[in-house]
């Protein structure tokens, strides 16, 4: 019982002369950088360019033919066009700063010809084509179940970045995990979808 007592008292004398190590804090993950070097912030609109030139421009919506809403999430055929802007949202939006490995909505800083809402999600899977494509008509917060179709992240890839959607917003859920590339259709419209082979991208202040 004494010898109790004493290791007690040893471990009270310990906490408070700080000779016991405190648990590190998780380091934040590191943030985004655009092409200047500069940090990636949330409320900017920023253009998604590729790495690799003579493969297309930029991102913006379309309509793909087989149906006309929600728009999809394509490329921009020639690498001039920067496509339109787009929005970055984490999920904890109180420092500002996009960071990879962090869960976050997309959303392209322009009007949709179908009046909705022109933040990404994962659609359904595509019968005609195989294929999961990215669309608009996302939801943007909430972060639980009944959205996890919404959230994508961007994550380092060799030198640049690529996107990627493994959502980890409702803990319990089983999500897939797979890049985001490209899909060239049967039209020549080269469409945003999961992919094995991922789009190596770049951000660019618009």
């Amino acid at each position: 019982m004494r010898a109790a007592i004493l290791a007690l008292s040893f471990l009270l004398f310990a906490f408070a002369a700080g000779l016991v190590p405190k648990v590190a804090a998780t380091a934040a993950p590191e943030p985004v950088l655009d092409v200047t070097g500069k940090i990636l912030r949330t409320g900017t609109s920023y253009y998604i360019l590729p790495v690799v030139r003579g493969r297309g421009g930029g991102l913006k919506m379309a309509s793909t033919g087989r149906r006309t809403c929600p728009l999809a999430v394509v490329q921009e055929r020639y690498e001039a066009s920067n496509g339109l802007p787009l929005k970055l949202t984490p999920v904890n939006t109180k420092k500002g700063v996009v960071r990879v490995h962090t869960d976050l909505n997309i959303r392209f800083s322009a009007a949709s010809i179908c009046h909705q809402s022109t933040a990404w999600k994962l659609d359904n899977y595509d019968e005609w084509t195989k294929q999961w494509f990215v669309t608009t008509n996302g939801v943007e917060g909430n972060p639980g179940p009944e959205t996890t179709n919404n959230w994508f992240k961007i994550e380092k890839f060799e030198d640049k970045y690529k996107l990627v959607f493994c959502p980890t917003v409702c803990q319990h859920c089983k999500v897939m995990c797979k890049d985001i590339g490209i899909f060239v259709d049967a039209k020549g419209v080269r469409r945003l979808a999961l992919s094995s082979v991922p789009l190596k991208v770049m951000f660019k202040k618009a």
